[in-house]
């Protein structure tokens, strides 16, 4: 399947509310499962568009137009050239199709070649070897261990750290 990425829309926000209140989802992230508002990712989309400098929201659309996930950019740093990558596939029918390898793909050619950054980093629970593959494939290296960083349904969990440089990156595109 082919996949393309938009900047995230006001529609698409009706679909991301579904899936992060989708516990199976939110157990693969570092974020906590939380029931989120409707009124809640409204702000947040409005959060975002108020301040595009410092982060890139990306939809990930099927050739058919259905969105299958976001991925992103942030807290970008102009002064280090460097920013957080995230990314979520939506529903787990969605998942294992190269949506993730494509759209993380794209976001760094994005973020080497159009925003001039010099790293991009991350973080990914320990036990997400799908992720790891992904990320790794890209260009990524491990660089570090946070020990029982996260506190996940009643336990915790490490999570790795990972980064890409521009000229890693390069080496993995050739």
């Amino acid at each position: 399947m082919n996949y393309t990425l938009r900047e995230i829309e006001l529609s698409d926000i009706e679909t991301v509310n579904s899936w992060r209140s989708d516990p199976e989802l939110i157990g693969h992230l570092l974020a906590p499962f939380r029931y989120i508002s409707a009124e809640t990712d409204r702000r947040w989309y409005d959060d975002y568009m108020a301040d595009r400098a410092s982060a890139v929201r990306c939809a990930i659309v099927a050739e058919n137009g259905k969105l299958v996930g976001l991925v992103s950019l942030v807290g970008i740093d102009c002064l280090s050239r460097s920013a957080e990558l995230s990314i979520m596939i939506g529903r787990s029918e969605d998942r294992l199709h190269g949506a993730g390898s494509f759209a993380v793909n794209e976001m760094l050619r994005h973020a080497f070649e159009n925003l001039n950054l010099r790293r991009v980093e991350l973080q990914v629970l320990e036990d997400n070897l799908c992720a790891q593959h992904v990320y790794e494939k890209a260009g990524f290296k491990l660089e570090g261990l946070r020990r029982e960083a996260v506190y996940k349904n009643g336990r915790y969990l490490n999570c790795k750290l990972y980064a890409v440089l521009r000229r890693d990156w390069a080496e993995c595109a050739a």
